[in-house]
C-alpha cells in the first residue's frame, strides 16, 4: 500500500470523522513487515562493544580508539531495542516473537538497561507523556539545553530523580512483570558495579572507566536530550497531538537518530523508526490540520 498525497488545502475542508480515517489510511501505509535494519543494527553494535574488551585488553585497539568507539556504540544501542518494546519485530505468538525479544534485552546491555523496565516505563510515558507526577521520563524536561545538562547529570547522582521515576512507575503498577523487572535491574546494577570494581582491582581501571563507565554517562546523556528533551520540549502540553513535536536540528535526521520525526512515533508506535521520515511528510498536512507544533520542520 502508499500513502496517498495530499495538500494541505484537501484536508483543511474535511471534517473530523474524515480527518481520523485519512490519518488511519496514510499511517497503515507505513506499518507491517520486520524492521531488518534495526535488528541488525543490534546484532552488529552489540558486537562491536563487546568485541571492544578483548581487543582492548589484548593490546590489539588502542584505549584512545575504543573509547569513541564505545561511546558511539552504547549512543546506538538503544533504539533497537525500543523497536523491540513495541513488538515491531513480532508480537508476541508470532513465530519471529524470540527475536524481538532477543533484540529488546540484548541491544541495551551495554547500557545497563533492563529491557522489562525500558519498556513497562516507556509504555507509562506513552500514556502519560509530559504529565509531571506520571510521565517517568519528565525529569529529563528542562527550560533549555544547559538547564537539561545541568538536570541530566543531577538525575543520574544516587538520589536522582531519573531513576526514583522509575522505580516509582514500577512500583505504581504493582504487577508481577513490574516486580520482576525491580529486580533484574537490581541484579543488572550490581552486576555493573561488580565488573568495574572487578577491572579496577586487576588492573584496568582505565580500561573500565573509558570503555564503559564515561561512554555510558556520555551516550545516556545523548540518548535523552535527542529521544526525551528535544521531541517533548517545552513539555507543556498534554494530549495526543500536543504532547510531541517535530523540530528540526542542524545534526540532521541521523545523528539525532530519527527525533526529529518522533511525533510520528507517538502516534502511531508500531510504525518503524526507519519509515518515521516517510510517514511524516505523508502525514503532514494532517498534523498542521490538527494544530500540531511542527517546528520548522
Amino acid at each position: 500500500m502508499s500513502a496517498p498525497t495530499l495538500t494541505d488545502a484537501e484536508v483543511a475542508g474535511l471534517d473530523e470523522r474524515a480527518l481520523i480515517k485519512l490519518e488511519k489510511t496514510v499511517a497503515e501505509a507505513y506499518l507491517g513487515g520486520v524492521p531488518w535494519g534495526s535488528v541488525t543494527w543490534a546484532l552488529v553494535n552489540t558486537a562491536v562493544w563487546f568485541a571492544l574488551w578483548p581487543l582492548t585488553l589484548s593490546g590489539l585497539l588502542p584505549l584512545w580508539a575504543a573509547f569513541p568507539i564505545a561511546t558511539i556504540s552504547i549512543a546506538l544501542s538503544y533504539l533497537p531495542s525500543h523497536e523491540a518494546q513495541h513488538r515491531i519485530i513480532a508480537r508476541e505468538g508470532q513465530p519471529l516473537f524470540w527475536l524481538n525479544e532477543l533484540v529488546g534485552h540484548i541491544s541495551t546491555l551495554s547500557l545497563v538497561l533492563p529491557y522489562g523496565v525500558a519498556r513497562l516505563t516507556h509504555y507509562e510515558h506513552h500514556k502519560h507523556a509530559n504529565h509531571p507526577e506520571l510521565d517517568p521520563d519528565y525529569s529529563t524536561h528542562a527550560d533549555g539545553t544547559l538547564d537539561f545538562l545541568r538536570r541530566t547529570i543531577a538525575n543520574r547522582q544516587p538520589s536522582g530523580a531519573g531513576d526514583k521515576a522509575y522505580g516509582e512507575t514500577l512500583m505504581r503498577l504493582n504487577t508481577d512483570e513490574a516486580r520482576r523487572a525491580m529486580l533484574v535491574a537490581v541484579i543488572y546494577r550490581l552486576g555493573h558495579f561488580s565488573i568495574l570494581f572487578a577491572l579496577a582491582w586487576s588492573g584496568h581501571a582505565i580500561e573500565a572507566a573509558l570503555i564503559w563507565w564515561l561512554p555510558r554517562q556520555l551516550a545516556a546523556t545523548y540518548i535523552q536530550y535527542f529521544l526525551s528533551f528535544a521531541p517533548h520540549h517545552p513539555a507543556k502540553a498534554i494530549g495526543r497531538y500536543r504532547d510531541t513535536r517535530g523540530f528540526r536540528s542542524p545534526l540532521g535526521n541521523v545523528l539525532t537518530m530519527g527525533m526529529q520525526f518522533h511525533i510520528i512515533h507517538h502516534l502511531y508506535p508500531r510504525i518503524p523508526l526507519m519509515r518515521t521520515p516517510a510517514a511524516y511528510w505523508a502525514m503532514r498536512p494532517i498534523l498542521k490540520a490538527r494544530g500540531c507544533d511542527l517546528g520548522a520542520l
